[in-house]
């Protein structure tokens, strides 16, 4: 597996071998000994996942920017297995270097990258493809209680979101009436 660091030394993206002849493709998605080892080399902290999830979206669907606080907190492992979406992360940990910096990948159902976003950054995606389907493992259980959303055209972030002229962006209520960063409850 392909270790590939970003500008925020936390942020992790991976990229399986992929095996494939004329039968299809074959490849180990998930490694504990190969992601904990990936994490020790660079001093990060090795994390235990309780819980995955699977959403399905539409074209124009945008998802965050969500996060957990304390003692709710979630790392998450994310990847796309069907269609394409550009995922976002931004450092939302108040004493960090990197605050309020985000950095984006293209996950797809064709390059089987993986993402590793740990606890401390807020996260989201837009779906660039009709059937997008997305899985993410998750170190925390989900927590309403504890659950917070930072706007995803946030300004003071500038999040450069890949949106198709004449796509019709969709997203919840919820996140449309998000917190912009600086009125946001933070790490």
């Amino acid at each position: 597996m392909n270790v590939i660091e970003t500008k925020i030394k936390d942020l992790l993206i991976f990229e399986p071998r992929v095996f494939g002849d004329d039968r299809g493709w074959f490849m180990e998605s998930f490694n504990q000994q190969v992601f904990e080892k990936a994490l020790a080399d660079r001093g990060l902290d090795i994390p235990t996942f309780v819980q995955d999830n699977h959403s399905f979206s539409k074209k124009g669907v945008l998802r965050g920017l969500h996060y957990q606080l304390n003692p709710h907190a979630q790392g998450k492992l994310v990847r796309v297995v069907q269609g394409r979406a550009w995922d976002v992360a931004v450092d939302i940990r108040k004493d960090s270097e990197t605050f309020g910096q985000w950095v984006g990948v293209e996950l797809s159902g064709e390059n089987h990258k993986q993402f590793w976003i740990p606890a401390g950054f807020a996260h989201g995606f837009i779906a660039l493809e009709d059937n997008t389907q997305f899985l993410y493992k998750t170190t925390n259980y989900y927590s309403k209680e504890y659950e917070h959303s930072i706007v995803w055209n946030d300004p003071e972030i500038g999040v450069e979101w890949p949106v198709e002229e004449g796509i019709k962006l969709l997203f919840t209520q919820k996140d449309a009436n998000a917190t912009n960063l600086d009125e946001s409850e933070l790490f």
